[in-house]
């Protein structure tokens, strides 16, 4: 049966590798159920209620993407889009978190009208080759950004913005450990060697006394839902807010959407010469419905996660792989005490390795075209320096745009490309005037 569905012997993999990739994705983006709780509670949504969203949302997403377009993609609440939800629409425009609610609702409606008119996918296909081949390395260098974090490597600094964190910190130790013995498993073709260099890592943190066991038993009912189902709230989509707030929840979440999806299929070796890949229509149509359900269920804006890279580094190449992440998320809806023992700083290795892993397309990218270069470089960069994936590819599209059009390079410069450069200059005017 699951060689009929997910098609395994034509994607070159086995049920073990699929499910273990999984669980490491599972293991890497775990911290949604906490983070996720943690900053949309301050909208004054029921925490409980949110953990119980972010899991459920986690995972109906999920298997979206496993069933839809058979894809090694998570999909879980975005990180940015939710501190969007929260500070800027809640707390900074005052509006109540109903009514931001109501507004990804209707952001989801409409990506499932653009992607059943193939808008998201010429979006996608417009993409030129050399800004398709940054960004994966783009999402290398945010995941390793990640990866360092969280293992407190690299840590926050008033005079430079980043440093290198105190080497006394035991959890620096714990994430070298791992990431050494990951490194070393993985040389020798080890299988499962991210899943036992995490689990080895854990057992550290344990020792040292950084996290404990759970006391209480590792089962426990989960929250009940009710206060954040459903909650929308119609009185204020006619306000002058609310165009802007969906036009900047669609504006984040597609191009996210779209560097996760291109990261992605690069890796697993499903794209062609163009960065484009079969799935890529149902992908998007998996991601709208996700977005959907996700506020129907009373959380933040639903996303393919890069995280997903990190099964795919270890061999996850089909839906298989989300189904496996998919009941993960289900399980920690009962099992969260046991999953959450895991520390950041115990999957921090398997996000640095695969930030190795993902940088690769750079020799792909025409250095000796000036046009070619910066717009990649752009894209490259500002992905970990801004700490967004959209963001990266907006200045490398807006670069390249320009590029082409000063060198008189006109015919590189599709139809599609001149529409989206022009609504790419009018969010930056509302950010600039600062009605967002």
């Amino acid at each position: 049966m699951l060689e009929k569905i997910f098609k395994l012997k034509q994607h070159k993999t086995t049920v073990r590798t699929e499910l273990t990739a999984g669980i490491i994705t599972f293991l890497t983006m775990s911290y949604i159920l906490v983070v996720n709780p943690n900053i949309l509670e301050a909208t004054g949504m029921d925490r409980g209620a949110l953990f119980t969203a972010t899991a459920l949302a986690t995972m109906i997403g999920t298997l979206f993407m496993a069933l839809i377009p058979n894809l090694p993609v998570a999909q879980a609440p975005g990180m940015g889009l939710n501190s969007f939800f929260a500070f800027s629409v809640v707390i900074g425009l005052g509006y109540s978190w109903q009514m931001a609610l109501t507004a990804v609702f209707i952001q989801g409606l409409i990506f499932l009208l653009l992607t059943l008119c193939n808008i998201r996918e010429l979006i996608v296909k417009s993409i030129p080759n050399t800004i398709k081949n940054a960004i994966p390395v783009g999402i290398g260098l945010f995941i390793t950004l990640l990866g360092l974090q969280n293992a407190g490597l690299i840590v926050r600094d008033e005079n430079t913005m980043i440093t290198l964190g105190a080497l006394s910190n035991p959890h620096v130790w714990v994430a070298l450990s791992g990431l050494i013995l990951t490194a070393a498993l993985h040389y020798r073709k080890v299988h499962g060697a991210f899943l036992i260099g995490i689990a080895t890592a854990t057992t550290l943190a344990v020792i040292l006394g950084l996290v404990h066991l759970p006391q209480g038993g590792p089962v426990a009912l989960p929250p009940d839902i009710t206060p954040v189902f459903a909650q929308f709230e119609w009185n204020h989509i006619f306000t002058p807010d609310m165009p802007v707030v969906v036009f900047t929840f669609l504006f984040v979440n597609l191009f996210d959407t779209i560097g996760t999806l291109l990261g992605v299929a690069a890796r697993t070796g499903i794209a062609d010469e163009n960065g484009n890949f079969p799935q890529l229509r149902r992908a998007l149509f998996a991601d709208a419905l996700g977005t959907t359900i996700g506020a129907l269920l009373g959380t933040s804006t639903v996303t393919a996660y890069v995280e997903s890279a990190s099964g795919v580094a270890v061999g996850g190449r089909t839906g298989l792989t989300a189904l496996s992440t998919a009941t993960m998320f289900g399980l920690s809806l009962f099992l969260a005490p046991l999953f959450l023992t895991v520390p950041a700083s115990a999957t921090a290795p398997a996000l640095i390795l695969v930030g190795l892993f993902m940088i690769t397309t750079v020799v792909k990218i025409h250095f000796d075209d000036m046009t070619e270069a910066l717009p990649a470089f752009l894209t490259i960069v500002m992905m970990p320096f801004a700490f967004s994936i959209a963001q990266g590819i907006v200045f490398g599209m807006l670069s390249f745009v320009l590029l082409k059009t000063l060198s008189g390079k006109f015919r590189h410069i599709s139809v599609t490309m001149w529409i989206i450069f022009a609504l790419f200059i009018i969010k930056i005017l509302l950010d600039a005037a600062n009605i967002v």
